[in-house]
């Protein structure tokens, strides 16, 4: 099933970290529904990648979810400045 139409559930720690990050949870939705690329995880987790620009430099959302049914349950997310 296509990312964009299940539902979105963020776990507690990770809506900590995404607080602690600066990451909009706006970007965690965009993401997941509009990733540039989805690659696997460990222990069949998921990770989607998007491009964003921040304060002027180009940083790599990386988003660690698991699929359940109809939800997609986010683990953690952070930025890396891109290459």
């Amino acid at each position: 099933m296509i990312s964009g139409m299940r539902k979105i559930e963020i776990i507690p720690i990770a809506r900590r970290k995404l607080e602690k990050r600066s990451i909009p949870e706006d970007w965690i939705r965009e993401t997941l529904n509009l990733p540039s690329q989805l690659v696997e995880g460990y222990g069949g987790r998921k990770v989607a990648h998007k491009k964003y620009i921040v304060e002027g430099k180009e940083y790599l959302l990386r988003v660690i979810y698991e699929e359940k049914e109809d939800l997609n349950v986010v683990l953690s997310a952070y930025l890396l400045i891109s290459p």
